[in-house]
């Protein structure tokens, strides 16, 4: 039996032909990878506002059970934490709400990469875990001007805030950091809707709370 031959040539790829599909997939990387990063960052403010809300419901669960009083307005003793939010113990308020909340890691806004989630409220749990203040002259839902939560990374002249109460009159020039937003922070509201400001709008929101000095505690 006679062996049978192909006339089909088998050709390789010329050096221009690979250099031209290396172009075509740098490119197409270029375009692709910017999006993908775009939409990365989109889906995280999109998520630190989801915790914001959820922040929200709890405040307002915790109240119809607590005399429409939210926890900064509540004695320690009567099962709030009123005291411990004085000082700048914002997990204390938190804590309190532990069953409302149902998981710390709702208290982490996805953008922060200073701190760390835990799994539960009882082993670890403090402010290192907590990305939000709270506005402890909040005492319920009944002014929705109020800011009641939202993300901490304030600075004034240009330095971070620290952790602790953070006084802030109607004309206090506080910023946003670049870190999470880039110049953009979440405001959660009273009434437990979320406001996304820009430093002006942090401003304006200040001025419209009624009250002439912003008290915050600050994780």
């Amino acid at each position: 039996m006679k062996p049978r031959f192909s006339n089909q040539q088998t050709t390789a790829l010329t050096l221009m032909e690979v250099l031209l599909i290396v172009v075509v997939l740098a490119v197409l990387a270029a375009l692709i990878l910017p999006a993908l990063a775009a939409a990365k960052k989109k889906s995280n403010r999109v998520g630190c506002v989801s915790n914001l809300k959820q922040i929200g419901i709890a405040f307002r669960l915790w109240e119809g059970d607590n005399g429409d009083k939210y926890p900064m307005a509540v004695s320690v003793t009567n099962g709030g934490a009123m005291e411990l939010v004085d000082t700048g113990n914002v997990a204390a308020c938190f804590r309190v709400m532990s069953n409302e909340l149902n998981t710390p890691k709702i208290l982490l806004c996805p953008m922060d990469v200073h701190r760390a989630w835990v799994t539960n409220f009882s082993n670890g749990f403090g402010n290192s875990n907590i990305s939000y203040f709270v506005g402890f002259d909040v005492t319920n839902d009944t002014n929705p001007q109020m800011v009641l939560s939202g993300d901490d990374n304030f600075a004034m002249g240009g330095v971070p805030v620290k952790s602790g109460v953070l006084y802030l009159l109607t004309n206090t020039p506080v910023t946003w950091t670049k870190a999470r937003h880039k110049f953009v922070g979440n405001l959660g509201m009273a009434d437990g809707s979320v406001q996304q400001v820009t430093i002006n709008g942090l401003q304006a929101a200040l001025q419209q709370t009624g009250v002439t000095t912003n008290r915050l505690a600050i994780p």
